[in-house]
């Protein structure tokens, strides 16, 4: 950090613009601004898998653990749209320096943390202080990479947005079976201060404007923070309190509500919105942005479950999680030079319905669940779902941003994230709904069955009522530990079928998704001036 603070006050001209950098420095410096791009959404979901050993370590309840992830995501899906006003405040260069600089503090005091509540702290200024990593990238690869090279440069981008998600409760399983869960915070800090060093020593595509500070819309800003932060808290804790049923669930959703048409009104009205809602009237950015939305869903929803199922169904630990999961990952890296080659050469727009059909069909084959299911199973699933991803995101990234003007891209690049967090966060509390809701529905409808009539319920009970006479002694005893047994392997079926059902859910979003598809133009390289670019 010191490095890059000293280089601020160096002589201009060792600080290379985009048209004096060479092909390998700009390959160089848009590879570490990944790396950071790619270590602030893997924490997203690197504690997903270790949720119960971080709650052991520091005393918390399984409720009060979750808000490890829940403050992260509040405090990231705040700071993403405000993103491109930073930048044009900070510059790209200083606002990615500070971003990385803040996240690898605030990781350190992650691992530190002590209790419950300095681990929600810390966690929320880690997502506030890193999430502006995120959107960066974006604004940095199309001046970098302009015209047919942006395919590749997007590429690379949408590969790593649906990639860490998808490695995070992998990587999160070893490092905590091989070391400690404080590891999963401490892994950030070497990377974390390269990348504070090295952007700022060789990237400029834009300067400061410090005079933005003076007529920044404070108002608007303070309506997206409640807005946003109340909307991720009524999605995240509306499952596990019967949403609208709780005062307090019921209170943050008016508040996001009315918070929320305040914001829009504001960034119609206001002079210097703090985000360009007026993109939205491009019919290709529109889309892009459904789009994005629909693989947020897609990607943070079935990241969600399928950890969820092996620990709770299949009893599996942390590590066993993370290598079940391991073959999406590994799929999409070995798509990457197949959807390089057809983005050459194919409409953009056709690779996008194929990807999209694809992770629809992926989630179909999800859908024969049964409560045996393992790594072998779900093989063949999550390889679909791996290619699927390589083919639906960068496209959309392309398409969505690739022929936005450079005025417009920063404010633009930070509503396109913020759609695919939000996507994640309505995905993942619609989820928690089905399973909830669905499991009790299916398990009344299985009770119906298992009355005296069903003679494979009745001989089941007397052998396991056998079985435990001969080791309790007492046939009350045996008796009611054989309608526990029942019990439990009902509840087990039922909540099997509910994650069926959530599966079948999220694919008809993306059957949708595929034909909207239709209504997307081809688009060319933006028309742009020097100066803008710079």
């Amino acid at each position: 950090m010191t490095s890059a603070v000293l280089s601020a006050s160096a002589p201009a001209q060792i600080v290379a613009s985009p048209a004096e950098l060479s092909d390998g420095q700009k390959i160089f410096v848009f590879a570490v601004m990944c790396l950071g791009f790619f270590i602030a959404l893997l924490d997203i979901q690197i504690v997903s898998a270790s949720l119960r050993d971080i709650g052991g370590g520091i005393a918390a309840s399984p409720d009060e653990v979750a808000w490890v992830q829940t403050s992260y995501l509040i405090a990231e899906i705040i700071v993403i749209p405000m993103s491109g006003y930073l930048a044009r405040v900070l510059s790209t260069r200083w606002l990615f320096c500070v971003s990385a600089a803040g996240f690898t503090f605030t990781s350190l005091l992650c691992g530190w943390a002590w209790d419950i509540q300095s681990m929600i702290v810390f966690r929320a200024l880690q997502g506030f202080l890193g999430g502006s990593m995120i959107p960066t990238v974006f604004t940095t690869a199309f001046a970098f990479f302009p015209g047919k090279k942006n395919v590749i440069a997007a590429a690379t981008i949408g590969a790593i947005a649906s990639l860490a998600p998808t490695l995070g409760p992998t990587v999160g399983g070893w490092i905590t079976d091989s070391f400690s869960w404080r590891w999963l915070f401490f892994v950030n800090l070497a990377p974390g201060l390269f990348i504070a060093v090295a952007v700022p020593l060789m990237l400029r595509i834009d300067k400061p404007n410090l005079s933005l500070i003076r007529s920044a819309d404070y108002f608007g800003i303070v309506l997206m923070a409640i807005f946003l932060g109340c909307l991720e808290y009524t999605l995240e804790e509306g499952p596990r309190w019967g949403w609208f049923e709780d005062d307090t669930i019921l209170t943050t959703a008016w508040i996001s509500g009315l918070a929320g048409v305040g914001f829009v009104w504001r960034s119609l009205t206001a002079a210097n919105p703090v985000v360009d809602l007026t993109a939205l009237k491009s019919g290709n950015f529109a889309l892009g942005c459904f789009f994005s939305f629909i693989t947020g869903v897609g990607i943070f929803a079935t990241i969600y479950l399928t950890p969820l199922f092996l620990g709770r169904v299949r009893g599996f630990s942390a590590l066993q999680i993370g290598a079940a999961v391991f073959t999406t990952g590994v799929f999409q890296i070995l798509a990457i030079p197949f959807y390089a080659f057809c983005a050459k050469r194919i409409d953009l727009r056709w690779l996008l319905m194929f990807g999209l059909a694809l992770f629809g069909l992926s989630l179909w084959a999800f859908t024969p669940i049964t409560h045996d299911w393992g790594w072998r199973e779900l093989l063949w699933p999550q390889a679909l779902r791996g290619v699927a991803q390589q083919f639906a995101v960068p496209p959309t990234v392309t398409l969505t941003l690739g022929g936005l003007p450079p005025t417009k891209l920063k404010l633009a690049s930070g509503l396109f994230n913020l759609m695919r967090n939000l996507g994640g966060a309505i995905g993942i509390a619609a989820c928690g709904t089905i399973l909830n809701d669905r499991t009790n529905l299916h398990f009344l409808r299985l009770a119906e069955h298992l009355n005296a009539t069903n003679t494979a319920m009745v001989e089941l009970l007397r052998a396991v009522a056998a079985r435990g006479a001969t080791v309790f002694g007492d046939p009350a005893q045996s008796q009611a530990g054989a309608l526990k047994d029942l019990w439990s392997l009902t509840y087990r079926e039922a909540q099997v079928m509910a994650y069926a059902d959530a599966f079948i859910l999220i694919g008809l979003c993306f059957a949708v998704a595929t034909a909207m598809v239709l209504l997307m133009r081809r688009v060319g390289p933006p028309k742009s001036t020097p100066a803008e670019a710079h």
